[in-house]
């Protein structure tokens, strides 16, 4: 396995690393551009932004007719613009750029389904995905998509992450009843998504196809194994590029040899436009991958509907709510590593502090991947609370035991030391993590918590300074994402009794603390990148 100077060459203009693969079948007269993006996360006009993407898209069709573009998914959730249009926004202006094909990933679920359902509609390409079924194991989905350029044909095969029954809201694809009525061939070892990613993949190499692209949102690093594009790559044969998503990675290739002994090229982009993928197939039957940045040029067409969307919202967004003393990170602002998914961080302790605060709890817990963007030193606005919170989570209080408590801290820590959505910043608690224990946490085939199988990773937890009592209720402020409706896995919360519905969202929550609890001013208190050793962990 090679991956191939990921991350080089960040200084540069254009990210021009690319891989060179003689391929069986002749290719067009001329040269085919695939554009790709993934996990764009309503970054319209972050990096290089739609705009740029746009013209560039243009500038390629006067060197070469065959160019088309795609995405892989996570596209309408992560910022205000989305959340306030319930991701219509973001929908109108991918059709202006003209996709030509796109994925669901786990967060075009986020505003529910039938809301996905009618975004389906508005999306000019439509969505595609072989593995998102109903109860009866129907598609919901078109499959693929053959694309002809000049007498070259290229078979598009979308794939979602089975990891979206937890990572998304888990009700959303549930009945009245809570029986699962859609998957994602979801089981406890890949094989059912391996078998039918080769089936689809068969088939469109009956009808004549020259290549086959996986658009898939299933990603590498942080993502389950036996799901992760790696390892769909190593089991599955014929096919000849993955564009991934999902793990937010700058991937610009990596090689993996299939069981049958051929090789298949994984690429990915980042996230918010920080690239465009670009694969190109030469009329000599080679093959390339490469990540642009650094383009100029904006498209006016596709600037004036971004101006338009952005001007519906702009007044209740730029309302000033705040000042922070300190500046607040999500990320390392050094190396750019997301710290909320791996450690106890700054703005994690903010969040946590202020559910605890508001819903008057004994403790309170936050998924680090709820938690998206920092906040720097000075005045804060609206949509500043909105891109840090951008899912719209309403927050509940539950009475549960000590018991339910350490197993969700060691479902949380799980997957230390590599990041997790599911790992928890904290409030009123505090633990250690020894990561040298191999994780024993044992989980169904849809990701759920069963049971932990051995030594806990998490030890000497204290609540307000003494020990953690297993037999002992406690009073927990969070998400009904996790608290109610088995976010991430988290389960064993779903028998605690409800002691406050869904009132607030996760941006009323910290508004409240924020404005009433800290009188506008968040101060020194939150001034270490690291937090105040709430969590310590001991890595291998």
């Amino acid at each position: 396995m090679l991956r191939l100077m990921k991350n080089l060459f960040m200084a540069v203009l254009m990210v021009f690393v690319s891989t060179v693969c003689a391929l069986p079948a002749l290719a067009a007269d001329k040269d085919i551009v695939i554009l790709y993006t993934n996990d764009i996360h309503c970054g319209i006009e972050d990096n290089e932004g739609f705009a740029r993407l746009s013209q560039y898209k243009k500038d390629l069709l006067t060197q070469t007719p065959y160019v088309a573009l795609v995405d892989a998914g996570d596209a309408i959730q992560g910022a205000p613009i989305g959340k306030l249009s319930n991701g219509e926004a973001i929908v109108n202006i991918m059709n202006t750029v003209g996709y030509d094909f796109a994925i669901p990933g786990n967060h075009e679920f986020d505003y529910g389904m039938k809301r996905f359902l009618e975004l389906k509609d508005l999306l000019a390409c439509g969505y595609y995905s072989c593995n998102f079924v109903d109860a009866y194991g129907e598609n919901i989905l078109p499959a693929y998509k053959i694309m002809s350029f000049g007498t070259t044909k290229i078979a598009f095969i979308g794939v979602t992450t089975p990891e979206t029954l937890s990572s998304s809201t888990p009700i959303f694809f549930q009945d009245g009843n809570g029986n699962y009525i859609y998957g994602f061939g979801e089981d406890k070892n890949g094989q059912k998504l391996y078998a039918v990613l080769q089936k689809v993949v068969d088939e469109v190499r009956t009808q004549s196809v020259n290549y086959v692209v996986l658009v898939a949102h299933l990603g590498m690093e942080g993502s389950v194994p036996h799901w992760n594009s790696e390892t769909v790559a190593s089991n599955v044969t014929g096919i000849d590029v993955i564009i991934d998503g999902h793990s937010h990675e700058e991937n610009p290739a990596t090689l993996i040899q299939n069981k049958a002994g051929g090789q298949t090229i994984i690429t990915q982009t980042g996230s918010k436009l920080k690239n465009i993928g670009q694969l190109t197939i030469t009329a000599d039957g080679k093959f390339s991958t490469k990540l642009v940045r650094g383009l100029v040029n904006k498209d006016a067409k596709v600037q004036a509907v971004i101006d338009k969307e952005k001007a519906a919202f702009e007044k209740v967004l730029q309302q000033p709510l705040g000042e922070a003393l300190v500046p607040l990170y999500v990320n390392d602002p050094v190396n750019g590593k997301r710290l909320v998914r791996v450690q106890e961080c700054s703005i994690g302790n903010l969040v946590a502090d202020a559910f605890r605060a508001v819903l008057n709890t004994d403790i309170a817990l936050v998924n680090g991947g709820g938690i998206r963007k920092d906040i720097p030193k000075g005045i804060f606005t609206y949509k500043d609370i909105l891109e840090v919170l951008p899912f719209g989570n309403k927050c509940v209080a539950k009475e549960v035991k000590g018991q339910q408590i350490l197993d969700a801290l060691e479902m949380s820590v799980s997957a230390l030391p590599e990041e997790s959505g599911a790992f928890f910043q904290v409030s009123g608690l505090t633990y250690t993590v020894d990561a040298t224990i191999p994780t024993s946490v044992v989980m169904d085939e849809r990701g759920n918590f069963i049971k932990v199988d051995g030594a806990y990773r998490v030890q000497d937890v204290k609540i307000a300074g003494k020990p953690l009592a297993l037999d002992k209720t406690y009073t927990v402020a969070g998400t009904s994402y996790f608290l109610q409706q088995g976010g991430n896995g988290m389960v064993m919360f779903n028998l605690g009794k409800l002691v406050s519905d869904e009132r607030l969202t996760e941006v009323d929550v910290v508004l409240e603390y924020v404005q009433n609890h800290l009188n506008a001013r968040v101060g020194e208190q939150y001034h270490n990148l690291s937090g105040e050793s709430r969590i310590v962990i001991k890595l291998p």
